[in-house]
């Protein structure tokens, strides 16, 4: 039977609604942010998500480096953010407030646990005086609500220890919120029996929790001010829909490419780093589709293991952050000399080293471009948002085995962690590009080309005639043997460039995703930049600012229309998390005038930061 919120009386309808849930890392905000967005899709609303991880995981409780918050941004309209401002912000102790306040809006809704609000936690949290019983708040409206105590008193009759009860504040919350905005709760309730199956006392508590929180919506006398939202369907197009986070939606397009390609395996090798071991976890759940997955001891181990297994004629995919790729770049170069297809998979995140391994940035685009010794060129990819992984991945399978060559496929911590909704594709209708391996042993060897692509043939190891030895070593032109000679040296380099530069001609060309193809300023944005730029554009617009956008996903080699496109605007903005690296590369490969606008504060722009450097350039 199923648990259904019918629409309350004097309900406010709302375009769209933006909530964060703050606290501790233990306090289980993610989980709370997944489920809702979850009921959220199942209302058919448009949403975006912005999972935030404490930069510190293991963090003393109520500190606020330790603080973990979940984002969604949903409503009837196309969604394209997270949001710029949040609505209504949901804390669960004094350090997820002091962390999170400064993106509530004026006038937004404070929902506190007045439990977590003791002497002990305010300090933690650098409060001198509890700002729920001082003005500090004033701004905002303000539900004190000791959520504590009210899970407490719901879970009661299930005996559970006070640490395990106290564990179901989240569900409590996530009750209320399902309430205030019209949701239902049946598949929160249906996951949760499955999750907690061996264990049904947790199962039942943090069920009674939910509808405990939903319950005191409902009854409670808190007051005629108290807001509660309807947000309407979006008109999404007709199929069939899931959400899907980016890097489902990356595992997903792997496992399309290798059906696409005609291979039968596809060997995935990594070593834990955050945020790209998510994708590891993922294709390990997908084994029945021709996916194995091991943990390497170290990231040389992983990315020769997949260079191993593209040798044995299997799509060889690997994955890491920049301090991995660092260490795979050796690796990278035996590749691109021995001409063997691979995927790597590199989740950016903040800083050169450890830094801040928990937050975003494009910190790795130079690297992935030119990060090698000796010329050493390979294909960049860049996904834009969570669901664009699917076809980006197919992308990188396609330019892989189609030209013998590595590619670099770049995401980012916010993509990886992200979700929206996703129409499923009819796999059957994607397009193929079958593998055609090498068999005749007439006139072989390993660097016969194919004249159209200059890409190698692929022989699997052990098909008769047709032993071969190829490996970092430079390789005669003509027959594959090591050779020392300059000129064979010269050549061979040539026609590796020419081989990745030639993939220009097998890419869609450059399209303008906003206004027009001349104009006054065009803003360029690649990656995780493409929603907010594409908003803050889109307002811009409206306001009659003459302003196009262009999103490039082919990043190394660039569509070949791109220097023709950009040269028909007065001016070139390029919004980066970094400090400046596209706009380096758009400069001198084009001579354009390009401008950056940079950040790396581990968090992604916001579009009213795109929109207002659009004014200001557009107003000089």
């Amino acid at each position: 039977m199923g648990i259904q919120t019918p629409p309350s009386a004097g309900r406010e309808t709302r375009d769209s609604v933006v909530i964060r849930f703050a606290g501790d890392s233990g306090d289980g905000m993610q989980v709370t942010g997944s489920q809702f967005t979850v009921e959220t899709a199942l209302a058919r609303n448009d949403l975006a998500t912005f999972p935030d991880f404490p930069a510190e995981i293991r963090a003393p409780a109520g500190t606020t480096f330790g603080v973990s918050a979940f984002q969604i941004h949903f409503g009837k309209i196309e969604i394209l953010t997270p949001g710029d401002e949040v609505d209504v912000l949901v804390v669960m102790n004094p350090a997820a407030l002091m962390v999170n306040l400064r993106d509530l809006r004026p006038g937004g809704l404070v929902i506190a646990d007045t439990g977590s609000f003791t002497e002990r936690n305010l300090q933690k949290a650098g409060y001198q005086a509890n700002p729920l019983e001082d003005d500090a708040l004033a701004p905002y409206q303000l539900l004190k609500l000791d959520v504590t105590r009210l899970t407490l008193d719901a879970v009661a009759p299930f005996k559970l220890g006070q640490k395990d009860a106290l564990r179901c504040r989240n569900m409590w919350a996530l009750g209320l919120m399902l309430w205030m905005y019209g949701r239902e709760r049946q598949a929160t309730v249906e996951q949760l029996a499955k999750k907690f199956a061996k264990r049904p006392e947790i199962a039942h508590a943090n069920i009674a929790a939910i509808n405990a929180g939903h319950a005191y919506g409902e009854t409670a006398e808190i007051g005629e001010g108290f807001p509660a939202f309807d947000v309407p369907k979006a008109d999404l197009a007709p199929g069939t829909y899931r959400t899907v986070s980016g890097t489902e939606a990356m595992a997903f397009g792997l496992i399309a490419g290798l059906k696409a390609a005609g291979l039968k395996r596809m060997l995935f090798s990594g070593y834990p780093i955050t945020p790209a071991s998510a994708l590891l976890h993922t294709l390990a759940g997908l084994k029945p589709y021709g996916v194995v997955t091991f943990q390497a001891e170290d990231e040389i181990a992983a990315v020769c293991a997949a260079i191993g297994a593209s040798y044995a004629g299997v799509l060889g995919v690997t994955a890491s952050s920049g301090p991995g790729v660092a260490l795979k770049t050796e690796a990278l170069g035996l590749a691109i000399a021995a001409e063997l297809p691979l995927v790597l998979v590199n989740a950016q995140r903040a800083g050169p080293s450890t830094g801040m391994p928990t937050k975003t940035e494009q910190s790795d685009l130079y690297q992935a471009a030119y990060g090698r010794n000796g010329d050493s060129p390979l294909v960049v990819l860049a996904t834009a948002t969570p669901a664009d992984g699917f076809e980006v991945a197919i992308e990188a399978v396609r330019l892989a085995v189609t030209y013998m060559t590595p590619v670099m496929l770049l995401t980012d911590g916010f993509l990886v962690n992200a979700a929206e909704p996703w129409q499923i594709p009819d796999v059957e209708a994607l397009p193929a590009f079958p593998v055609r391996f090498r068999t005749d042993p007439r006139g072989f060897h390993p660097f016969l080309r194919d004249p159209g692509t200059l890409a190698r043939v692929w022989a699997v190891p052990g098909t008769p005639g047709l032993e071969h030895r190829i490996g970092g070593l430079e390789r005669g032109y003509d027959g594959g043997h090591i050779s020392y000679d300059p000129e064979n040296h010269q050549r061979m380099t040539d026609i590796r460039a020419a081989k990745i530069a030639g993939i220009a001609n097998d890419i869609p060309l450059q399209r303008v995703a906003q206004g027009e193809e001349r104009g006054k300023l065009a803003v360029v944005g690649w990656g995780s930049t493409y929603g907010a730029i594409a908003h803050g554009v889109r307002d811009a617009r409206a306001q009659g600012y003459d302003v196009s956008h262009i999103h490039l996903r082919h990043l190394h080699p660039f569509p070949r229309n791109l220097g023709e496109l950009l040269r028909g605007f007065e001016a070139v903005l390029v919004p980066e998390l970094n400090t400046g690296q596209l706009v380096t590369m758009l400069r001198s490969t084009y001579l354009v005038s390009a401008e950056g606008l940079n950040k790396v504060t581990g968090r992604p722009f916001k579009s009213t930061e795109i929109a207002d450097a659009i004014r200001a350039r557009l107003e000089r």
